[in-house]
């Protein structure tokens, strides 16, 4: 009987290159392309699969030696307020009302609307921990965890807007295409296991950020190290990873006899367009979906979880529930050898986010209380199971907000200065790095870009980040452009 695929198909690109080499000029090729990374045995990629998981193109492993191996990202979606959470200002407390004047002769203008007069923040501010970092009593479980955090206190961006700041802080640029900071990690590093995806992001239910599924796109990156998106509140957290219960025909059997059948075709297709990168992707995409309807039930199921630590993230308050279920999911995940978790709190939109334009006394609190508590929880779950030695985790936001009012009690975008914090693998703790002007209105001392930002996280990961490139339209494009410095004064 005539086999379905001919014995080609069954043929490896490196017994294709010797068969069709031969003698010497085959070895100078082979040579050539395994240099290059291009030479692969059948079921091979760029990206190499091990028992260990999924290996990036740092196969050697990192640049020098990494402090951190993985990374969970909590982003507040809008641009949180610096100066009414972390970045305290007497000079606001004494001015309030009056005119807003910096005292330097330059223009004062908003992003939105027309500057008001100097508005203090709503809530108090205390010192906490031995390191004296003034907190806003909005974050009262955050504050007793300074010790263990480097602030990042004169973070600047290039731009006010929303939808460049989102792609600036997540992907090194202001115009969509390029990838998000996960993928390059992903890219660089790949995944400690083989049967979940090494870049996951959690968006807030409410819905997506600015810039939709463009924050966790792989750009001209291998599809494969785009985020994988989880709706963590939803009845399935990942869609159609099990067969409808109607469907009585699909039997494991019938599944496994599926997807080998599938195996084939793809790797007939691949043998005769394996210059695709999305083709290699899909298989690869294909693969893991298989692997994940054993592995990824388990690994959403908090339902094994202690009721102590349940009520630690606050799965018990309707108020913490959903973010704290999902910073439980982060823990879970890096557990599990995911490389990066991104969390999002706030969908884009004018609402139910940090954008707080209308009123800081309103619209503030909620979102501090959704995540005060589950944040905190989660760094000091971390810290109790040994894992923050070697995980870093992010407090990130694209831009902050201005020390003047916007109609009576809301405040525009200010991206001359903002505060992020990191703590965890390979960061100093109880430490601040900059400082905004008397007014929190612009960097005064030591500013942060976005580019020294990443080109930190991806040092602490064992990356020089101007090592790390992709040849894309003739030129080495990497996250941090053409700039970036490290913040040496935060590592430890």
């Amino acid at each position: 009987m005539q086999k379905p695929f001919p014995e080609t198909v069954q043929t490896s690109r490196r017994e294709f290159l010797w068969r069709f080499g031969g003698g010497l000029g085959g070895v100078a090729l082979a040579h050539l392309l395994g240099r290059h990374g291009l030479l692969a045995d059948e079921g091979e990629s760029r990206q190499v699969a091990t028992s260990a998981g999924i290996r990036g193109v740092l196969r050697g492993g990192p640049h020098h030696p990494a402090r951190a191996k993985r990374v969970i990202q909590l982003f507040m979606n809008g641009g949180a307020s610096q100066m009414d959470l972390f970045d305290y200002k007497p000079e606001l407390m004494k001015r309030h009302g009056q005119k807003f004047d910096p005292g330097t002769g330059e223009r004062v203008e908003a992003a939105t609307s027309e500057p008001g007069t100097v508005l203090k923040p709503g809530f108090e501010f205390k010192q906490h921990g031995q390191c004296g970092r003034w907190v806003s009593s909005l974050l009262p479980h955050l504050a007793a965890c300074v010790d263990d955090m480097a602030f990042l206190m004169a973070m600047v961006s290039r731009t006010n807007v929303h939808g460049p700041g989102s792609y600036l802080m997540n992907t090194g640029f202001l115009l969509p295409g390029f990838p998000c900071f996960g993928a390059w990690v992903s890219y660089a590093l790949g995944c400690e296991t083989d049967n979940l995806p090494a870049f996951v992001v959690l968006p807030d239910p409410k819905g997506l950020p600015y810039n939709q599924k463009g924050n966790f796109s792989s750009g001209f990156l291998p599809v494969t190290h785009q985020g994988t998106v989880i709706n963590a509140s939803g009845p399935e957290p990942l869609a159609h990873l099990r067969a409808p219960a109607a469907q009585k025909y699909i039997t494991p059997e019938a599944e496994r006899d599926g997807l080998a059948l599938l195996r084939r075709l793809n790797h007939a297709h691949f043998v005769a367009n394996d210059a695709d990168a999305r083709l290699e992707a899909r298989i690869q995409a294909y693969e893991l979906a298989a692997k994940m309807q054993l592995s990824a039930p388990e690994a959403f199921d908090v339902s094994g979880e202690s009721e102590v630590t349940r009520k630690l993230y606050g799965l018990d308050d309707t108020v913490t529930g959903d973010f704290g279920r999902r910073c439980l999911l982060g823990r879970r995940l890096i557990e599990r050898g995911v490389r990066f978790v991104q969390i999002w709190s706030g969908a884009g939109g004018p609402t139910n986010n940090w954008d707080n334009h209308a009123s800081m006394t309103r619209e503030l609190p909620p979102m501090c209380a959704a995540t005060d508590k589950p944040v905190a929880a989660l760094l000091n779950d971390l810290k109790a199971r040994g894992l923050l030695d070697d995980t870093l985790v992010l407090w990130s936001t694209e831009f902050g907000r201005m020390p003047f009012s916007q109609g009576n009690e809301g405040r525009d975008h200010n991206g001359a200065t903002f505060v992020g914090w990191m703590a965890g693998g390979g960061v100093k703790t109880g430490v601040a790095y900059g400082e905004s002007d008397e007014w929190s209105w612009k960097a005064a001392k030591d500013p942060t870009t976005t580019y020294d930002f990443h080109a930190t996280v991806l040092h602490l990961l064992g990356i020089d980040h101007a090592k790390l490139t992709f040849r894309h339209n003739g030129a080495d494009r990497r996250l941090t452009d053409v700039h970036g410095e490290i913040v040496n004064d935060i590592l430890a």
